[in-house]
Order: C-alpha cells, then structure tokens, then sequence
C-alpha cells in the first residue's frame, strides 16, 4: 500500500507548486495595482497639499487686503447696535423668501424636464410605429408589385400568341384576294419582298419581334386589308386592263405595308427590346426635358423652323383631300352660284383671277416664305371686296363674313398650298382661286363651338382644330392674319378684348368654373385669378379667354342672391337658387357682375382673393390667420404691435382644428391639417444621419402634394411662418429644422400677396449672421430672390438638395449644391448651383470654369443619360432648372428600378458638341479641341466616321500622343527584357481598345493583334517629341476633310415606296442641310439643303421629311423613313435647331460678310446638290483622307 502512495504525493507537490506560483503571480500583479494606487494618492495628495498652500496664500492676502481696508474705511460709530441688528434679521429674511423662490422655480424646471422627456419618448415611439408601419407597407407594395409583373409577364405572353394568330389571319387574308395565278405571283413577290429585306444585317428581326411590336396596329391593318379586298372585288365596269392594274396595284400595297410593318418593328427594337416598354415609365423625366413626350412637326416659314404641331402627324391631321375632290369638282345651280359669288363685284373678282390663274397651276409645292409681301402678291387680297356681315346682337358689330388668299398645309404631302377661302354661313369654304368660288369648293371646314384656335411659333401662321381635323393656315402677313382671326373669333361668338392672347403669365391665385351674369345674361365660365385681373374662360382647357375684369379698386361684397337676372335665370333651370351663394363685382366706371358660386367653401375662398386683389382693406373676410396679416399690413408690420404676439401667429405644440388660409374645398382643407402634422413631425424629430430618409420622404411628400395642389402653398408658407416664430434655446432643434424645411419650400414656390410680404418681413426680422437660425433665414431671402427672377420649380426637392439643406448650413455657399459634369476626355468639372439655376445659367458657370465660349458660339450642349440604364442621352433646355432634372431623374428612376437602393445612381451630365459650325473654328479654345478630338475618337470607334485602317492607326497614334504621351521603347533591365515588354503591350493594347475602331479589331487573331501592336508602336515612335497641340491639330485638320465632319449620323431604312430604294442608309444632319448617305461606305446619295425642306418631323410611326425637287411634274417628295422612337425626335429638334440659328445668325449680324459665313461651302463638292438628285459618282471620295 506504500508504493502507490509515493507517486500521489509526487503529483500534489507538483500541482502544489503551481498553484503556489500562481498565487505569487497573483500577489505580484496586487503589489503593482497597490503600488499604482499608492503613487496615484500620493500624486493627488500632493496636489491637494499645493492647492491648500495656495488657498491659504490666497486667504493670507485676502485678509491683508480686508485689514487694509478696514483700516482705511471711517466706520461711524454714530449708528445705534440695535438698528444694525434690525438691519441683520431683515437681510435675513428677504434672503430667506429668496430661496424659497428659487427652491419653487428649480422643482418647477425639474417637472419641466421630466414633462419634455416624456414627450420626447411619445414622439420616439410614435415615429418609431410610422417607421414600422411604412416599412410594412413598403414590403406589402413590393409583394403586390411582384405579382403585377408575374401577371404582366402572363399577359404578354397570351398577348403575343394572339398576335401570331392575327398575323396568320391577316395572311390568309391577303393570299385570297385574287385569282390562284395572281396570288401566287403575289407568294413569289411578297417573299422577294422578305428575302430582299433580309439581306441587309441590321433590319433582321425574329419573328417574335414582329409580332410582339405589331401589337400596335392590328385593328388598323385588319382595317386597311379589308378595304384592299374591297376594292379588288369591285366588278370591272370599264376595261380589262384597269382591272389587272388595279390588282397589280393593290398587290404592291399589300406588299409594301406588310414590309414597312415589319420595317418598323425592327426599328422599334433595335439597340434593346425595352425601348417601348419603359418608355411609358421614363416619360416623366422625357417631358420635362423636351414639354412633350411625342415626335413635333415643323415647318420652314421665313427662314425658321416653326413647331406646327406637337404631336406627329396622322392621315386625316390637315383636312380632306383637295386633289380628289377637285377631279371630281362640278358646277352649282345657279342660285347657288349668284349667292356665293354675290358679295364680291366683277371688277374685283377679275383682277383676282388675273393673279391666280397663273399661280394656281405652280403653287403646289412653294413654301409660305416664297411668296413675297409686295402690291402684285397681296392685291387680291386688298382689292378685293370683301364682305363684311354684321350681327346686330347686344348692339355690337361683328364681321361674320371674310374672303382672301391663305396658305393650306395639304394632306397627303405635307406641303403648303396657296387657296382661296370664303368664310360665310359658319363654314370656311376653299379654291383655287377666286374665279373657282361658281363651282364646288375644294374642301369646306365647319366651325362650331367647340373649334379652337391656336396660333404657332410664327406670326404668320395659325392652327384650326376642329372635332375631326386640324389645319394650318398661314397669311401673307400678321396684319392680315389678325383680321381673319377677328373674324372667326366673331364667328366662334368669342367676346374677348384681345382676340387672341395666351393664357395669362403668373401663378393662379385661385381658380374654379362659375357662372358669371352680367346685364341680364347668365354664362358657365372657368374663372382664373391672376394679379389684379380675373380672367373667364369657355372651358378649363381654352387658352383664348373670353374676357377680363380688373378688380383694383373694385367693390366686392357678398349679396343675398340680389342678382339683377335671378327671375331668367331661375326660369331656365341651368340653377337651382337655393344652394349657390352669390359675390358681386362692381368696377369703377362699369356695371356690376355677378358671380354665382356652390359651395360656402369656394365661396369663402374668392371672397377672400377677389377682396385682396381689388386692394380693399375689409379685415372680416379670410381666416382668423387672414385677418391678422390683413391688420398687419394695415400697419405696415409694426414690430411693437400686440398683434405679433396672438397665438396664431406663434409656435404651437398642439395641431390645428382648421386650415391657416382659405381653402375652396373641403378634402384642401384635410389635407391642409395632415400637411400640418408632417411638417410638426418633420421639426419635432431629432435629424440623425443614418435614418435621415425618414426626414427626405416628410418633405418630399409634403411638397408634393403642394405641388400637385397649388392651392395649398400658402398654407404651406403659413404654416412655416407660424412654426418657426418661437425664441429656443440654442440647444433645442425644433426650429432650426422649421427653417431648413422652410428653405426647401421658398425654393420651390412663393406664396401670393399678402402672405409673400408676411415672409419678407419674418425673413427680414430674423436674418442674423450670427445664429444658425438667422443663417437660414438670410439663405431664404436668397432663395425668395431667386424664385422671384426665374419662377417656380416643377418637381419636388430631390435627395440630394434636401441632403445638403439639412446637413450643412447653406448660408455658407453662394451656389450650396454641386454636380460633376462629364467631357469627352474622361474628365469632369464640379459646377455649384442653387434652387434656382436654370441650365442656361448653369452653362454659363461652367464656361467661365473651363475657359470655353458661350454655347450659341461654340455649339456644345448639355446631355444627360436615361434613368432606365439605356444608351439614351437628352439634350436639355436652357429654361429648364437643374434641380428640376435631377428631382425628375432620381423619380424616373426610382420608378423603372424599384428595387435598387435608393441614393445609389445619380445623374450623369455631359458637355459635348451638338452643332457644328466651320466658321466656328477659328476662334476655338484648346478645351474646346481637345473635346472635339475625343468626340471624334468616340464616332470613329463605333463606326459613325469613314476611314481605312492605315488612317484609323495613324489617328489612333495621335490621340494616344495626346492621352499618354511619348511611347517608351522596351529595354533591358535588371529585372528582364520581360516586364518591360509585358508593361508595353498592355499599353498598347488600351490604345487600341480606346482609340481603334470596333470593327476592324472584332475577329483579328493573335498573330494579327500582335501585327497591329507593332504596327502602332512604330507609328507612335515617329511622334516622339511632338506636343499635345500639334497633335490635336494635326488630328482635327485630317478629320476636317471629310465633308460631313461634325454631322450627327442616324440609321433609318426608307419606307416603300421610295426613290432610295429599299436599302438601310444614314441621314447625316449638318449645318449645310440634311444628306443622305450609304450604309456600308458612307458616300454620298443625296442632300437636301435646309431651305429645300419645306416639313419634317413624325408621321405616325415614322420620320417624314418634305422637300422641294427642281422637277416641274413633281414639285415635291415625301420621304419615309423607319427609325427608333427617341431618335426621330432627337434628328427632328436637330434640324430645328440648325435651322433656327442660322435664322438667329442672320438676324444678328448685318455685316457684309455675314452671306459669305451662312452660306454653305463651295469647297465642298458633296455638299453643292440643287434638289434631291445624286451627285455623279466621281464626286465621291472613294478612299478616306490621310496624314500624307
């Protein structure tokens, strides 16, 4: 029993030693800490110690200095003990009662505290369940959002199944229109017809994709098919071989409609099959980039291009026919006859004639621009009688009758043709001239109540809307113009003081449909309160009105229904009197008006504005808020008045029962109280960093809703104003975000009078550079001068602009927002901007940065990129504001990609070349050079510019002498000959990859890629030593040579029938006109110079242009061509632009040499085409230029 013994107390000593050690080290670390604790006391000690010594020195001189003074002061002896005791105990107790009050205070401002906590949690936990509850619903809507797509996607699918089917059906139908032996002539052709389609490499489209994009005319193809088979089954009454024409003839239209259809389904999806189906979505941000989301047309009219029409044109768009109907035109009776051609003597009617008959025949395809202002032109017009009807009605005398030359747009060829028009008996009847007016008029247009008139971009010119057709009219001069709009506004019965002004400028105070009686005539009007004027109107959408009253120093007052027509008014039971409430107008030096309104709300509403505007200073109309600012303006804002300190006008926790200003509705007035508790919950809750989307969304929501509801600005601003007149404590933020999201607003919009003086006069009161919030309010005064200079936004604050309001202080910056703008070169130039910036005050900035000339002279524009991701870019105007494109980006965006993380792509804006000038070049600037070298490069890799491949690498060499500079030799190193090699072919190959074109290094072998690095090293080296300017220089003098250098290129496919064959060509736009172009070589077919193009812009699906040829039969040509959606309209506001400034450059400069500079270029010979006939083939370059 010993032995086992032995090693279990081996063991314990063991262990025992360990623990014993453990414990020492345990002591040891104790020792330490004591030891530290020790030194830290001692330390402290000693500090103590020092400290009492000095105290006490302290109190050494203290008492010295009190003996001294003792001993200086003559103490009176004189005064009683008694009296300074009483003198003690009442010190004693006024002290005594002072504690008391401060011990009363500090429980007061502890329970203060505590109530503040409290309230500050409920706040947490409410805007905590807001957060959930929109997290919640966030979720929900994507859900919901899913399965609309899953639906969506189903319906697609059975939307294309029935296409097919259709398409079948349709093809049926055309193969049994003819005999077997015809309609298998016609099998033979309508193939030829697909296999000469298909040889062309960019028109090849799947058949799903045809399909899929016929989706949009299949009624009107069903439609014309059966019309086809209509007219190939009539009986032939007259001979055989009109028969068999007309089936050859309906053959080539069922084949050249069934080719084009597909023509433009390829075009449609050409680049990405999404281009249609988010086009829907972008049209948010495309309208605001271009006013409109559809194709315009213009025509040529005095050297400009004039916007007739903002969407394209469709068949029926002009009128009826004239070329039928004058075939088939036959004589009247004569009593119909003499009736018409009555008013008008024969003396005049023959000088009429006399000039018609010699241009009726000529005038077909003359533009309005021809036809010059002189004696000889416009003498049918001035010396014809015109006859002159009066209506009798109300005692005024209007012309109701009228006759002259007007220039018609015609139907099928969009040209203009000189007519002559009679108006009589409510329809406006055309001819040929005034010796037709005995036979049956060519085309007559009724005019009924419901026409509108709307005058275009030129004086000269006016649009006739009618319920079936629009037409475009244009006078041989405004004077002329404005009579016959006199006359059909007289006979439209439109009483207006000026017959055709625009819709009035300035912002609505308030608006609504009233009936307005006057002198015994009641009339349903759409009113509008703009200023001091009201404005009464037909119909909401009517931009002529029918009147106006100014109501400065008017006298407006609510009766009693003691309307002047109440008994024929009631009797006609267009009212019933018991329910509407009635407001008179009674102007100086005219009769009264009365205006009767529905409900109390609207009532209460145009009370309140037609009082302000007439400048009464009756304070018992408005709100109680009104009133006040209505007593405050009657004494010019007095700041010691008591009415400053009335409850509703200061700060208040609590929400508010009813609207600060007058509202017209109830559901305005609602949502005037939620508007209150978002901005309550926007001031109340504190601004932290990570969750600061919970204050973006506040203020985005509440904007636009005011946006969406003009009424409710200035609530808005009241409700501002009220919210941050309270005096805090530095440490308190309610306020100091009342004025950020007050920032926010001034930007967007101003208030009407008299809340826009209440805000000038709380922003003036508060401005202050040395507090947070007197900043704000001085950044508001900016904000107020900006919006006043270029009027209000169109879309909300976006995440960016609210960012920078609320995370720095904007006083601090003139321009407190940035954005990077992109060049050609891969640079970019941060460019700062207000609320307010317009883009052509935005240019401006950017020029002066970036040392370049003014965008009218050096013809660089602004682009931005597409929200969906596409290669789109829009082109912006100069009125536009920046903060309104960025807003509408990031909701366009947001809405094509819900499910991206918001904040994470921004707009991309980019400064490049858009029209090219070549006497614009002499006075370029270097950045200007180097853009348009980069511009170039970027049109050469993607196959837009003409050249071989020893031109391309010699470019290529240039541009990479530019970009990087000398080419460094591989040598040997320490390292090996190797690297060196390895670090120079990769630079080699990111020139070409940057800098050669795509098309010649798709498809190349190593061997040969290895070729062409060699190739391009040898040509770089011969560089070495020249400078970026030559090479730019040398660069843009090789690029210069071809003819259409700085044109923008776009590929169509003429639709059939068409001289240009049926091959896919390119139209380059240019500043000498539009040419047509190859599409494999990119020569020359044919030009048309600007003044030759009489109409262009979209018809229907397509691009149409209208030019004038030299030939005598066919005065003018109708082209077609199929292009994608956005780039018809992007080469239709091209031409227009080019076209208009060389309008503008005319009417600048009236030196000699301003011919010679407009003019284009004779150097060029593929430039100089008269008409639309080829140039000879020697003409074209067959070979692209070199450096040699």
């Amino acid at each position: 029993m010993e032995e086992p013994s032995e090693p279990e107390g081996l063991i314990d000593w063991k262990e025992r030693c360990v623990a014993l050690e453990a414990q020492l080290m345990k002591f040891r670390v104790q020792a330490s800490k004591i030891r530290e604790l020790l030194a830290d006391k001692m330390q402290q000690l000693e500090r103590q110690v020092i400290d009492a010594e000095r105290q006490a020195e302290k109190a050494f001189q203290e008492v010295q200095v009190m003996e001294e003074k003792l001993k200086a002061a003559n103490i009176q002896t004189s005064e009683s003990e008694t009296r300074l005791y009483k003198k003690c105990q009442d010190l004693e107790s006024v002290m005594q009662e002072k504690d008391d009050i401060i011990q009363n205070l500090a429980l007061r401002l502890e329970e203060q505290k505590q109530v503040r906590i409290q309230e500050a949690k409920i706040i947490e936990e409410k805007a905590a369940k807001i957060k959930e509850w929109v997290t919640v619903k966030l979720n929900e809507l994507e859900v919901e959002n899913q399965n609309l797509r899953f639906i969506n996607q189903t319906q697609t699918e059975e939307i294309r199944a029935i296409q097919s089917k259709l398409q079948e059906l349709q093809e049926k139908k055309i193969s049994c229109v003819s005999s077997p032996k015809t309609s298998e002539g016609q099998r033979n052709l309508t193939f030829g017809c697909f296999l000469s389609r298909a040889k062309s490499p960019p028109c090849v489209v799947r058949c799903e994709e045809v399909s899929k994009m016929a989706s949009n005319e299949p009624e009107i193809t069903e439609g014309r098919c059966v019309e086809e088979m209509e007219i190939a089954e009539k009986p032939a009454d007259n001979q055989v071989q009109e028969n068999s024409r007309s089936q050859r003839k309906l053959h080539e239209t069922s084949c050249s409609s069934e080719q084009n259809q597909k023509t433009r389904a390829s075009f449609a999806m050409d680049g990405d099959s999404a281009d249609i189906l988010s086009y829907s979505a972008a049209s948010l941000y495309t309208s605001l980039i271009y006013k409109n989301m559809t194709t315009p047309v213009y025509t040529t009219l005095k050297g400009k291009a004039t916007q007739i029409s903002s969407s394209p044109f469709l068949d029926d768009s002009s009128g009826s026919d004239e070329e039928d109907s004058s075939r088939s035109s036959s004589r009247l009776s004569e009593s119909d006859a003499r009736s018409r051609s009555g008013p008008s003597s024969p003396r005049a009617m023959k000088r009429g004639v006399s000039d018609s008959s010699a241009a009726s025949e000529s005038d077909y395809a003359i533009p309005p621009d021809a036809y010059p202002i002189d004696a000889e032109c416009s003498q049918p017009e001035q010396k014809l009688l015109k006859t002159c009807l009066a209506s009798c009605d109300n005692g005024k005398n209007e012309p109701l009758e009228k006759s002259g030359y007007l220039l018609k747009m015609s139907v099928r060829v969009k040209t203009w043709k000189r007519r002559w028009f009679v108006l009589k008996g409510g329809e406006l009847l055309y001819y040929k001239s005034p010796s037709d007016v005995i036979r049956k008029p060519q085309g007559h247009i009724e005019l009924s109540a419901s026409c509108s008139i709307l005058r275009g971009d030129n004086k000269q010119t006016v649009q006739l809307a009618t319920e079936k057709h629009t037409y475009y009219l244009t006078a041989d001069s405004p004077n002329i113009l404005e009579e016959w709009i006199k006359v059909l506004q007289s006979v439209l019965r439109v009483q207006a003081a000026n017959p055709l002004c625009l819709q009035p400028e300035g912002k609505p105070a308030v608006k609504g449909l009233l009936t307005k009686v006057k002198h015994g005539y009641s009339k349903r009007v759409w009113c509008m309160l703009v200023g001091k004027v009201l404005y009464y109107f037909r119909n909401q959408e009517d931009k002529f009105p029918l009147g106006q009253l100014k109501l400065w120093e008017a006298k407006v007052e609510e009766v009693d229904r003691s309307c002047d027509s109440d008994e024929d008014y009631e009797t006609r039971g267009c009212y019933l009197l018991s329910t509407h409430y009635t407001i008179i107008v009674h102007p100086k030096d005219q009769g009264p008006t009365y205006l009767l309104i529905g409900s109390k709300h609207e009532k209460e509403a145009w009370l309140y504005h037609l009082t302000v505007a007439a400048g009464s200073n009756n304070i018992n109309v408005g709100s109680e808020f009104e009133q006040l600012v209505c007593k405050l303006l009657n004494i010019e804002g007095e700041p010691s008045s008591q009415i400053w300190r009335h409850p509703m006008l200061c700060h208040s926790k609590e929400g508010i029962l009813s609207p600060l200003t007058t509202l017209p509705s109830e559901a305005l007035q609602t949502e005037a109280i939620k508007l209150f508790k978002t901005c309550q919950l926007f001031i109340n809750a504190a601004v932290d960093s990570p969750a600061i989307d919970y204050h973006i969304s506040l203020a985005q929501s509440a904007l636009q809703v005011c946006l969406t509801h003009p009424e409710l600005q200035n609530e808005i601003c009241c409700q501002l104003i009220k919210q941050t007149r309270r005096r805090q404590l530095q440490n308190q933020p309610g306020p100091l975000q009342g004025w950020q999201l007050l920032a926010l607003c001034v930007g967007l919009f101003l208030p009407h009078h008299p809340f826009l003086w209440l805000l000038q006069l709380h922003l003036q009161r508060n401005a202050d550079s040395r507090t947070e919030f007197g900043k704000y309010a001085i950044y508001c005064q900016r904000c107020v001068e900006r919006t006043q200079q270029n009027g209000d936004r169109e879309a909300r604050p976006s995440r960016m602009e609210i960012l920078s309001t609320l995370l720095r202080n904007p006083y601090h910056h003139s321009r407190p927002f940035s954005i990077p703008v992109h060049f050609m070169n891969g640079l970019y130039q941060v460019v700062g901007f207000d609320a307010s910036t317009t883009v052509e005050e935005f240019l401006n900035t950017l020029n002066q940065d970036t040392g370049m000339r003014k965008p009218a002279q050096s013809g660089f524009a602004l682009f931005t990129d597409d929200p969906s991701g596409r290669d789109l870019e829009h082109c912006l105007q100069g009125n536009i504001k920046i903060c309104d494109i960025i807003s509408k980006w990031e909701q366009a965006s947001k809405e094509q990609q819900p499910g991206k993380c918001e904040g994470s792509r921004t707009v991309r804006l980019t400064y490049k070349n858009r029209l090219y000038f070549s006497v614009q070049a002499r006075g370029e600037t270097d950045r200007e050079k180097t853009l348009l070298l980069y511009q170039t490069n970027d049109q050469i890799i993607n196959g837009l510019f003409p050249l071989n491949k020893d031109l391309a690498l010699e470019m290529a060499a240039l541009l990479a002498q530019v970009d990087i500079g000398d080419f460094e030799r591989p040598f040997s190193t320490p390292a090996g000959p190797v690297t060196n090699q390895c670090k120079a072919n990769q630079t080699l190959k990111q020139v070409i990859e940057r800098f050669y074109p795509k098309r010649y290094r798709e498809g190349c072998s190593e061997e040969q890629l290895r070729q062409l690095y060699q190739r391009l090293s040898t040509k770089w080296m011969a560089l070495r030593g020249h400078s970026a300017a030559d090479c730019i220089r040398i660069y843009l003098t090789v690029a210069r040579k071809w003819p259409f250098f700085g044109a923008k290129l776009f590929f169509a496919k003429p639709i059939a029938p068409s001289s240009l064959g049926n091959n896919c060509v390119w139209l380059a736009v240019h500043e000498n006109g539009l040419s047509i172009l190859e599409y494999t070589s990119m020569r020359l077919v044919t030009s048309y110079m600007y003044k030759g193009l009489m109409t262009f812009g979209g018809y229907q699906e397509d691009f149409m242009v209208v030019v004038s040829t030299q030939s005598k039969d066919r005065p003018t040509e109708k082209l077609l061509f199929a292009m994608a959606k956005h780039k018809i309209l992007e080469i239709t506001l091209l031409i227009a632009s080019y076209i208009n400034s060389f309008h503008q450059q005319k009417t600048t400069f009236h030196h000699l040499s301003a011919p010679a500079l407009l003019s284009p270029r004779t150097q060029a010979p593929q430039a100089r085409v008269m008409g639309s006939q080829p140039p000879l083939s020697n003409s074209r370059p067959t070979k692209g230029p070199t450096l040699l």
